[in-house]
């Protein structure tokens, strides 16, 4: 690899903006200036859900700050506003119907129609390659655990789910639950779309990389349909990513593997301290980032093998892929790796990456303003815990505005 094979860098501020206006970068950095107050967003996290749900007049004042610079709009169609201006810059669209919480048969069968909705609609734009999922969106929480907790050997990746131990009406509803899932796969199998299965908490985790592991088994033959979500930050998934990709080999199929740090450390420490057993998040960030670059290598070693996606925000670990590819000759533009970041963060290297013609996205979740709010307030929350990204954010920002100015 000559040193000329790696032009990216993370600090070019005019990539990073240029899809921006100056008007819309002052309110960028209005948000982001925001956020940095712990107190603030603490109240704000907290008085807001109670606010909406009180039905009191708030939803303009959210639409036009924090759910405008995290959410493509309220509807599929407002999205297209969104991933045309992106298309402009390269850069695609990964799906999101960005609806958490609702628990219950007609909910689950709401939305499995809206996920197919979701694909129907991507097989009609340019630049949307992806949307993703949450079994949790089709399945209800205490089944997944249940069904966890019969899991003996804690190997997901054998593409069992341990449906013994469960009544005959839990197992018909794990059926149906199965059925949902399929059909999704299908439709966007037939539509030439990826699904994304999200990551969970690790206590269902299990019946969730199982259920994966049986529709790529099924639909990724001859392409990747399906990618199974990965949280490094879990000392057990590096391995856990080597067994898969073994399993996939043995059974004929291709990989799809979604790398991500993780979303639950908090909730998963509280829990594995209150009911004493030992935590599956990893000691430190130096043993999470380890674990992380290796599933790179390995990924990247196998790549005909395995579809990648780096789904991360650490400048390290994107540009390390970078040069993981170029040492290897392998073409920016290889259909097995791809990379993204969520829409309203890390701009720096999201459009730095397209513009060196690799292939990279925006997660961008759509919804009803009141049906977001959860995934709002955790976007307020880790740019107020994480000071360093919030810090990196602001500095990246304020450069441009400077370089603005001075042209």
């Amino acid at each position: 690899m000559s040193k000329t094979a790696v032009a990216v860098s993370f600090d070019n501020t005019e990539n990073a903006f240029a899809y921006k206006s100056d008007k819309e970068l002052k309110k960028a950095h209005f948000l982001f200036s925001s956020m940095g107050y712990q107190s603030l967003v603490k109240l704000g996290t907290r008085i807001t859900p109670w606010a909406i749900k009180a039905g009191l007049p708030i939803k303009n004042l959210i639409r036009n700050t924090i759910f405008e610079q995290f959410v493509g709009g309220e509807t599929l169609q407002e999205t297209a506003h969104v991933a045309a201006k992106l298309k402009q810059f390269n850069v695609q669209v990964i799906l999101d119907y960005g609806v958490e919480g609702m628990e219950g048969e007609e909910n689950f069968d709401h939305g499995t129609e809206e996920f197919i909705k979701v694909i129907e609609y991507a097989a009609t734009q340019p630049n949307i390659p992806f949307m993703s999922v949450k079994v949790t969106g089709l399945a209800r929480f205490a089944l997944l655990e249940k069904l966890d907790a019969a899991a003996t050997t804690k190997s997901g990746f054998e593409g069992k789910v341990h449906t013994e131990v469960l009544t005959a009406a839990e197992k018909a509803e794990w059926q149906r639950v199965e059925q949902r899932i399929i059909r999704i796969c299908e439709a966007a199998a037939a539509k030439g779309i990826g699904v994304l299965i999200d990551a969970e908490e690790s206590w269902i985790q299990d019946p969730v990389d199982a259920l994966t592991m049986q529709m790529m088994e099924k639909f990724n033959r001859k392409r990747t349909v399906i990618y199974n979500t990965i949280q490094l930050y879990r000392h057990d998934r590096l391995q856990f990513l080597k067994d898969s990709f073994a399993s996939a080999q043995q059974k004929g199929f291709i990989l799809g593997a979604k790398l991500v740090r993780g979303a639950y450390m908090e909730k998963e420490r509280k829990r594995a301290a209150a009911m004493n057993y030992a935590s599956p998040i990893q000691p430190n960030k130096k043993a999470t980032d380890h674990d992380y670059n290796a599933a790179l290598e390995f990924c990247v070693d196998y790549l005909e093998h395995i579809a990648l996606i780096v789904a991360s925000h650490n400048e390290f670990s994107n540009l390390y892929t970078t040069e993981l590819l170029d040492k290897k000759g392998i073409p920016h533009n290889h259909p097995h790796v791809h990379f993204s970041q969520l829409y309203g963060m890390s701009d720096n290297i999201t459009f730095n990456l397209a513009k060196n013609a690799f292939r990279v996205s925006k997660y961008l979740p759509f919804g009803p303003i009141k049906d977001v709010i959860p995934y709002l307030m955790r976007r307020a929350q880790e740019n107020s815990s994480v000071s360093g990204q919030t810090g990196r954010e602001l500095g990246l920002i304020k450069k441009e505005m400077e370089r603005r100015k001075e042209s």
